[in-house]
């Protein structure tokens, strides 16, 4: 089948690997332009990008996909169907009615819940024990078109977003290739969303990552792992940015103020909400290197009853 593919993010990479191995002739391959990176600010190719380079695929990076040179450029190609991966723009109408197929978008929620940016990220800071992934054809709405297929899969209870993203990105490549099969030969038909169950996954924030102690633990840890590695879990300790790098929820019970520090010998425990309390495992204070709960607590003497965060929590 003749396809564009429109992508960015590494989560995309599977997906157009997957149909350039399948067969199906990617007729250009649309990204975002490459950005600045790092503190030398050097100009970084979007992971797509590479890959396509790679697979010797023909690359567009348009500022903006809707403009009309663009949107004729698309319409040039004649695809009979355009797959869509964490693109980074909004696709417009213009777009959406060129392929005889439609638009494939996988997404990394089982739709209608979890729609918008960052789905896997709160699926897992909300302790949710499934998701999945949805092939559904764009339209105008944020997410809101109807369903192809879907594919769910259980969470692990100590899995970050990261992990979680990594498995999603396969089984959304394998998923999208049988939507692909299905249209073709016929045999696939859409379902429109439920839309009273819709639920959303905002664009993440900085503040989103900030720690309130007053939180139960498994809330807290289970945020910790759904916002692995950006924003992070940080909080402030000593006027400086403390940032958890990995903790577990403590089979201990606290009867301390949430926030308050607990060492014993070389474990460090933090109370929490509800009498609970959790393990930081590493941390790191800002501009200093990734630790471990002894290494922090060889390098600092605690005061007794000495709390993170904002006092007021």
């Amino acid at each position: 089948m003749r396809l564009i593919f429109m992508g960015t993010p590494w989560f995309a990479v599977p997906t157009l690997e997957a149909c350039a191995a399948e067969g199906h002739e990617v007729a250009a391959v649309f990204t975002q332009p490459d950005r600045p990176k790092g503190r030398g600010g050097v100009l970084a190719q979007p992971p797509v990008k590479e890959t396509a380079l790679r697979l010797d695929l023909p690359v567009h990076q348009p500022q903006r996909v809707r403009y009309p040179e663009v949107v004729e450029r698309i319409r040039s190609l004649a695809p009979r169907a355009i797959v869509v991966v964490g693109y980074g723009q909004i696709i417009p109408q213009s777009i959406i009615d060129i392929p005889a197929l439609g638009i494939l978008n996988v997404h990394a929620s089982l739709l209608p819940l979890y729609r918008g940016a960052a789905p896997v990220q709160w699926a897992v800071a909300n302790g949710e024990t499934e998701t999945g992934v949805t092939i559904m054809r764009i339209d105008a709405g944020l997410d809101t078109g109807d369903i192809l297929l879907q594919e769910a899969t259980p969470v692990g209870p100590d899995e970050t977003a990261l992990e979680l993203g990594a498995r999603l990105a396969a089984s959304g490549a394998a998923l999208l290739v049988r939507a692909l099969t299905g249209l073709d030969a016929g045999l696939l038909s859409a379902t429109p969303q439920d839309s009273t169950r819709a639920t959303l996954a905002p664009i993440l924030r900085k503040d989103d990552g900030r720690i309130d102690w007053r939180l139960p633990a498994r809330t807290i840890h289970n945020r910790l792992r759904g916002f692995t590695p950006w924003p992070g879990a940080w909080t402030a300790f000593r006027g400086q940015t403390l940032h958890v790098q990995q903790a577990r929820p403590s089979l201990e019970p606290s009867t301390a103020a949430p926030g308050t520090l607990l060492q014993a010998r070389n474990r460090l425990r933090v109370a929490c909400g509800e009498g609970t309390a959790i393990e930081i495992i590493e941390l790191q204070l800002e501009g200093r290197k990734r630790v471990s709960a002894a290494a922090f607590l060889n390098g600092q003497r605690l005061h007794d009853n000495e709390r993170l965060g904002d006092p007021a929590n």
